[in-house]
């Protein structure tokens, strides 16, 4: 099992069917995390690593930061562009409307990455690893981001495979009736084709690598 540190300044992990209110999640759910990762790789073709097993775990503060350390959530209003009427430009007229929308700062995680499931002989935790290793064997373009393109990355650093108990953090990891249902795998066209992980997020305790079998799969189906 591999993990990553992951800082990002801010972000939204706009939940599903959030419309004019643009809510956040309080993490990414698995289907970003797995987007998160083929792009610090370099790969296009989201069907490469289809297997994976990936969650995130929240690093809670030290207790002896302020409480200013810890997520925050602010509400922003922005213009959001739509296609409601061919004849117009983006963003004119009927084609732009304002909505608000939560923004979660700052953020730090751990993701979790692990391809014992994947069927490919080169696998996605063996070239994460290698990317951190040798960054530039990575064909890539465009800034690295956690979510929506505007919301680049700070830094990405590789912690120990058990995870790092000096550390405190909540992680989402399955359970069968758990309180949160988070995409592992998004249909961008029509959404009848999205599937979801339901599952709990468990902690705060010592960050530790959770069991493999309590981790997401990234499918289609």
């Amino acid at each position: 099992m591999l993990g990553l540190r992951v800082n990002v300044p801010i972000a939204c992990f706009r939940k599903g069917y959030a419309r004019e209110y643009l809510e956040t999640e309080q993490l990414p759910p698995p289907a970003t995390a797995y987007g998160f990762l083929l792009s610090l790789i370099g790969e296009t073709d989201r069907y490469k690593h289809i297997g994976a097993r990936v969650t995130v775990s929240i690093v809670e503060p030290p207790p002896d930061l302020e409480a200013s350390h810890a997520p925050r959530i602010s509400t922003v209003l922005r213009t959001l562009w739509r296609v409601k009427n061919k004849d117009l430009a983006p963003g004119a007229g009927a084609n732009a409307r304002p909505d608000f929308q939560q923004l979660l700062s700052p953020i730090d995680l751990v993701l979790w990455l692990d391809s014992e499931k994947e069927e490919n002989s080169v696998t996605l935790e063996s070239r994460v690893a290698e990317a951190l290793y040798n960054p530039a064997s990575v064909t890539r373009f465009g800034g690295l981001c956690l979510g929506e393109s505007a919301h680049l990355v700070d830094s990405v650093d590789r912690i120990p495979d058990q995870g790092d108990t000096a550390l405190q953090g909540r992680t989402f990891t399955l359970a069968e009736q758990g309180r949160l249902s988070l995409p592992i795998w998004v249909d961008h066209v029509g959404s009848k084709g999205t599937r979801y992980a339901v599952g709990d997020l468990t902690g705060p305790s010592p960050l530790a690598a959770p069991a493999v079998a309590d981790l997401p799969v990234i499918s289609p189906g």
